[in-house]
C-alpha cells in the first residue's frame, strides 16, 4: 500500500549555490566591485524550541541567524543558536560565496562589510590571504579612546563653537595585545553631540 504521507527532502548545498547563482544572473556583466554585508540578528523564539538560548543583549530565548546580502540580495541565510559568537561560521560562509563569484567574475572587487561582531583575527588575516578589502567595525576601548584624544579635542572645540554636533575623523596603525597577528589601519570618527562625546 502506498504511503498516504511522504516526507519531504532538500538539499542545503544546492540552495546555497543557487542563492548565488541567482545573484550572479540578476547581473547582465560583472560589476567593477560588490559589497557583501554580514549581519547577524534574532529570532525571537516563543515555545521550547530545540537549541533556545537566552540571548543577554536581545534580552529574549532566540535564534542568532547568520545573513549575507549585496544590496538587497540574499546570499545566505543560516540559522544557528543564539549561544554562540555572532562571527561563528561567517569565514566558512563567506569562503565559499566568495569562490563561487570569483569563478564567474575574477577580476570584481569584492569588500566584506561588518559590524564590531565580525572583526575577529580569523575573519582579517582569511580576507588578507584571498585579497578581499573590508570594513569591519571594532569595539571601543581605553588604548583606542587615548590615540584620538586630539581629535576629541578638536570635535568639542567645533561642537562648542557651533552649537551643533562635530566630527574629526583621523587614522592610525593598531595592533591588539593578544588577537591580532598584525598591526591594521584603524579608521576613527571623533564625534562630539552636546552634552557628550559618541567616538566611533
Amino acid at each position: 500500500m502506498a504511503e498516504r504521507y511522504n516526507k519531504i527532502v532538500y538539499a542545503p548545498e544546492a540552495i546555497d549555490q543557487l542563492l548565488v547563482t541567482l545573484f550572479l544572473e540578476s547581473h547582465r556583466k560583472a560589476p567593477q566591485s560588490i559589497v557583501l554585508d554580514l549581519d547577524a540578528t534574532d529570532t525571537p523564539l516563543h515555545g521550547k524550541q530545540e537549541a533556545r538560548f537566552f540571548h543577554g543583549y536581545y534580552n529574549h530565548y532566540c535564534y542568532l541567524p547568520l545573513y549575507v546580502f549585496c544590496g538587497d540580495q540574499l546570499l545566505c541565510a543560516r540559522l544557528r543558536p543564539s549561544n554562540i559568537d555572532a562571527s561563528a561560521g561567517s569565514l566558512q560562509e563567506v569562503a565559499r560565496i566568495i569562490a563561487q563569484i570569483r569563478k564567474a567574475w575574477p577580476h570584481t572587487q569584492i569588500i566584506l562589510r561588518a559590524d564590531s561582531g565580525f572583526c575577529r583575527e580569523e575573519l582579517l588575516a582569511w580576507c588578507e590571504k584571498h585579497t578581499v578589502d573590508y570594513v569591519f567595525g571594532f569595539a571601543r576601548n581605553r588604548r583606542l579612546r587615548r590615540k584620538i584624544t586630539q581629535a576629541m579635542r578638536q570635535a568639542k572645540k567645533e561642537q562648542q563653537r557651533t552649537g551643533k554636533p562635530a566630527r574629526v575623523f583621523t587614522e592610525f596603525f593598531y595592533q591588539t595585545r593578544k588577537t591580532w597577528s598584525q598591526r591594521r589601519r584603524v579608521v576613527a570618527k571623533a564625534e562630539q553631540i552636546p552634552g557628550k562625546e559618541n567616538p566611533r
